[in-house]
């Protein structure tokens, strides 16, 4: 058997810059996931580093979305009905941290993952020599009507609070910006600080390839074979069992699969969505990408082509496919912007892993000696895997965390 000092189990995103922050500190780390870096959820995101991030995903607070969505005519949102009583407790949680006072106290406290973002992606991007795949320009939140751009005057006071830049622009600037989005856009927030990523699978295999090039060992192997074996904790891999001290979990939406034998049972819940890339028509250009908030998708240019990103589906992680949404929304899509030929004969579906109250956990396992947390990224697993690796790496190190991590520990949930 060989023995390592940490196990990283999960390689995405997050469990991708663990490791890689790990091995820069001179651990001996193996990297293990059923398939290879990226290729889960960690593939289908906008490619967005919300460095500008102030509120995160609300409750509906108006009847008539609750309405739409209920009788399932809103393009930002779907379900399966047989999955809501599941997810009733999660959902009544998430209206209870959807409340004003709420939505403030977590902007404050995500705020230090927030603000280094872009700066420790940057940082890794440079060390893998994948600087390519970045892009600085910002992205474009459009707003086709009057009245929920002019309810956005909370989310630019803490904006100005936090130093976050930004820009409103009324239709002419957003021409000046975006020249092939359509004139339905009446006014936009250009978030000018935010980065974004043209392929977001290069980019974590790039910190994978990093991650070996220290010295690092990626591994393929179930997770759910995680045991104690000799005092150690011992995962059986492709390549024979390896044990270690620390184990760290950092696998997503299939975290309780694993955490629930060990004891570990917290309330995460599952929002689904799907992309697809499609070819611009028309010769349609688009420089970053586009969020257009009144009906809810994105679109970001990638090196696949344009990717539009659904909003969330309640439904079991492992239900069949139901890409409803994109009936609902490709009216409007095609209204704001020149889209062709969709690129792969069916759309991508993924999972994300939400708690109720927008926040991570990152830090020790309750009870459970020698197994660290990091999962429960939300919509931001691509914008905090890196500066979650950064902190992880310094928790298990001994070194002075860069912020206070009690806020994302799992402790909270039992207050």
């Amino acid at each position: 058997m060989a023995r390592t000092d940490a196990i990283v189990l999960g390689a995405g995103i997050v469990g991708t810059s663990i490791a890689l922050h790990l091995a820069k500190r001179g651990l001996a780390v193996a990297l293990v996931d059923r398939r290879g870096p990226g290729e889960e959820t960690s593939y289908g995101n906008a490619g967005i580093i919300e460095g500008n991030t102030v509120f995160p995903p609300a409750f509906p607070s108006r009847f008539a979305t609750l309405a739409r969505v209920a009788l399932k005519r809103a393009p930002e949102a779907n379900y399966h009905l047989s999955f809501l009583p599941w997810a009733a407790p999660w959902l009544l949680a998430f209206r209870a941290a959807s409340r004003p006072e709420k939505l403030i106290e977590t902007a404050r406290v995500m705020r230090p993952l927030f603000e280094r973002a872009v700066a420790e992606h940057e940082a890794l991007l440079a060390e893998a020599g994948a600087t390519r795949y970045l892009r600085k320009d910002g992205w474009l939140k459009v707003y086709r009507s009057e009245e929920p751009f002019a309810g956005l005057a909370r989310e630019f006071a803490l904006a100005g609070e936090f130093g976050i830049p930004y820009a409103r622009l009324d239709r002419d600037g957003v021409q000046a910006l975006e020249p092939h989005l359509s004139a339905v856009v009446r006014h936009a927030v250009h978030w000018q600080g935010v980065a974004s990523i043209t392929n977001p699978l290069a980019v974590t295999k790039a910190y994978a390839a990093r991650f070996a090039a220290l010295g690092g060992v990626v591994l393929t192997g179930d997770a759910r074979s995680i045991h104690r074996s000799n005092g150690h904790w011992r995962i059986d891999t492709a390549a024979g069992p390896l044990d270690a001290n620390d184990v760290v979990m950092a696998l997503g939406p299939f975290a309780p699969d694993v955490l629930a034998p060990l004891g570990i049972k917290l309330p995460l819940g599952i929002k689904r969505g799907y992309h697809r890339h499609f070819r611009p028509a028309c010769n349609a250009t688009l420089t970053r990408p586009v969020l257009d908030a009144e009906v809810g998708y994105c679109l970001a240019p990638m090196e696949q082509g344009i990717r539009l990103t659904t909003g969330i589906e309640f439904a079991a992680r492992d239900a069949p496919a139901t890409p409803e949404q994109f009936d609902r929304l490709m009216p409007a899509a095609r209204d704001l912007f020149a889209l062709g030929e969709p690129v792969e004969a069916l759309p991508w579906l993924g999972s994300r892993p939400c708690f109720a109250d927008s926040r991570p956990v990152i830090g020790r396992a309750p009870g459970c000696r020698g197994v660290w947390l990091a999962y429960g990224h939300a919509h931001w697993g691509l914008t905090l895997g890196p500066v979650t690796g950064r902190l992880m790496a310094e928790m298990m190190t001994g070194t002075r965390p860069f912020c206070d991590p009690a806020p994302y520990g799992a402790e909270r949930f039992a207050r």
